[in-house]
């Protein structure tokens, strides 16, 4: 029975996870469409590859037993980020397309190493525990994202700037892998997961709070078109789509 409780939370896990990799999309055509980055920042998106290589690569059975749905979420996340972070390159200015290709070199550095010490230097226990720890650190850093949108939420006492389904499933998401990693009994999957799902609680908790001021609030400091656009709020503009992005 735990077995198949086991697999199901890592179905809604992926299923979950799936939905927050494919926000930015909307975000991605209109880079396309106007062949240009703007205001974007290029980095979430590397952050989250490095974050998905290094869970992809724990998850595989040679170092982490009974994760390989761990892997198959986390590969295909790696795929739509390259291709968000490639995009990005494209389109982005000569001085910022520099600072993305080389933080993306240096990630993908990064995640050789890690793979180098696991395969040729470690085995066994000391090999998931290297995996494991890198994973969950950027998974963290990843999940904490948002904070300062909740700040901005409790500055402004308004959730104009939260959209409540991206909330919704980072909690679902958070929650799914950390049943997932209980079941499993694997702190480097349940412990990071467990803050994510702290974390979506917490932006739901002040969503109920705030929902009935959702549009009234006046924040104290000027928000730019880039934070309203990636927070997928932004008001169309003559000449422009409004949009959505992810966390």
């Amino acid at each position: 029975m735990d077995n198949i409780a086991h697999f199901l939370f890592g179905i809604l896990g992926n299923a979950s996870a799936l939905f927050l990799f494919l926000a930015p999309v909307i975000t991605f055509k209109r880079i396309i469409k106007n062949k240009s980055t703007e205001k974007f920042s290029g980095i979430p998106y590397v952050m989250t590859l490095l974050n998905n290589l290094l869970s992809a690569w724990y998850g595989l059975p040679f170092v982490s037993p009974h994760n390989i749905l761990v892997s198959t979420i986390n590969g295909t996340g790696a795929v739509i980020e390259t291709i968000y972070v490639l995009i990005f390159i494209i389109f982005a200015p000569k001085r910022e397309k520099a600072k993305i290709l080389g933080l993306f070199t240096l990630i993908l550095a990064v995640f050789s190493v890690v793979v180098f010490i696991s395969l040729f230097a470690l085995h066994g226990k000391s090999r998931k525990l290297f995996c494991g720890f890198a994973a969950a650190i950027f998974s963290i850093i990843m999940y904490g994202s948002p904070l300062s949108i909740m700040r901005l939420v409790i500055k402004t006492k308004s959730v104009e700037f939260m959209p409540f389904f991206l909330s919704l499933f980072v909690f679902l998401c958070g929650t799914s892998w950390f049943i997932f990693g209980l079941l499993g009994r694997d702190p480097f999957v349940a412990v990071p997961n467990g803050v994510g799902s702290a974390l979506g609680a917490m932006q739901l908790i002040l969503y109920f709070i705030y929902c009935d001021k959702k549009g009234k609030g006046k924040s104290k400091e000027p928000t730019t078109e880039e934070e309203s656009m990636e927070m997928g709020t932004a008001k169309p503009q003559q000449g422009k789509q409004s949009n959505f992005n992810g966390v």
